[in-house]
C-alpha cells in the first residue's frame, strides 16, 4: 500500500463510504424513499462471501503464511470484515491470527469542522504490532483519508515491518496517493453516487449496493 481514508461515527445503518460529502447514515434496510428503492445491487452476498475468502488467500500467498500477520479492522464495517478474513484463514493455516480494531477518530482531517464524534474502541491483540505485518481492513475505498488517518493512528502504537491494505470494495475517485493490496471489488462509479455496504453482523444481510448519481 502507499500510504494510508476517513471513516464517520458508526451505528446499525449501512455503511456508505462518501467521503467528503455527508455520510448516509438515516437510511436504513426499510427505507422507502425513492433513492433507496431505485439503490443496484451489485454484490450480493455470495459475492460477498466468495470475494472475502479470495482476499484470505491472496494475504497469506502474499505473506507466505500466516506467520508475523496482525489483521486490524476500521470501525465500523472494517472491523467485521477483519474477523471473517482471519476466521477464513484460519480454517486454512490451522492456527489463529490476531486481529483487532484500530479507531481512527483523533487522526480525521476533518476533526476541526465536525469535533463531536463519537470514539471507537482500539483493540490491539498481545503480540503487538512491531514488526509485524499489518493488514488493514475496511469496507470502501474512496477518497483514501479514512486510511491515511489510520496510518497515522498506527504510527502512535508502533513500527510494523509493513502496512497493507484490504477493502471489501474499490470505488476509486483518490484525494491521496493510496491503492489497496487487496481488493473484493473494483467498482467504477461517479463521485455523486453513493456505495452502501450491509453486513450481516450490522444489518442483517451481507449485500453491496449503489444508488443516486446520473445512470
Amino acid at each position: 500500500m502507499t500510504r494510508p481514508e476517513s471513516a464517520p461515527p458508526s451505528n446499525g445503518s449501512p455503511s456508505d463510504n462518501s467521503e467528503g460529502a455527508q455520510p448516509l447514515r438515516d437510511k436504513h434496510l426499510n427505507d422507502k424513499s425513492p433513492g433507496a428503492q431505485s439503490a443496484r445491487v451489485v454484490m450480493s452476498s455470495g459475492d460477498v462471501s466468495r470475494a472475502l475468502r479470495r482476499v484470505a488467500h491472496e494475504i497469506l500467498e502474499r505473506n507466505k503464511g500466516s506467520q508475523d500477520l496482525v489483521v486490524l479492522g476500521i470501525p465500523t464495517r472494517g472491523v467485521a470484515l477483519a474477523n471473517r478474513l482471519v476466521h477464513m484463514m484460519a480454517e486454512v493455516e490451522g492456527r489463529d491470527v490476531p486481529s483487532g480494531a484500530l479507531d481512527i477518530t483523533m487522526h480525521r482531517d476533518d476533526l476541526r469542522r465536525n469535533p463531536i464524534r463519537a470514539i471507537e474502541h482500539t483493540v490491539i491483540p498481545a503480540p503487538g504490532i512491531d514488526d509485524k505485518t499489518v493488514v488493514l481492513v475496511d469496507d470502501v475505498l474512496f477518497s483514501g483519508r479514512t486510511v491515511r488517518a489510520a496510518m497515522d493512528a498506527l504510527s502512535d502504537l508502533g513500527r510494523p515491518r509493513a502496512v497493507r491494505l484490504a477493502v471489501l470494495v474499490d470505488r476509486g475517485h483518490r484525494d491521496l496517493p493510496i491503492r489497496a493490496d487487496y481488493v473484493g471489488k473494483n467498482l467504477p462509479t461517479s463521485r455523486s453516487e453513493r456505495v452502501q455496504v450491509c453486513l450481516a453482523e450490522h444489518d442483517g444481510l451481507d449485500e453491496v449496493r449503489i444508488s443516486g448519481g446520473d445512470r
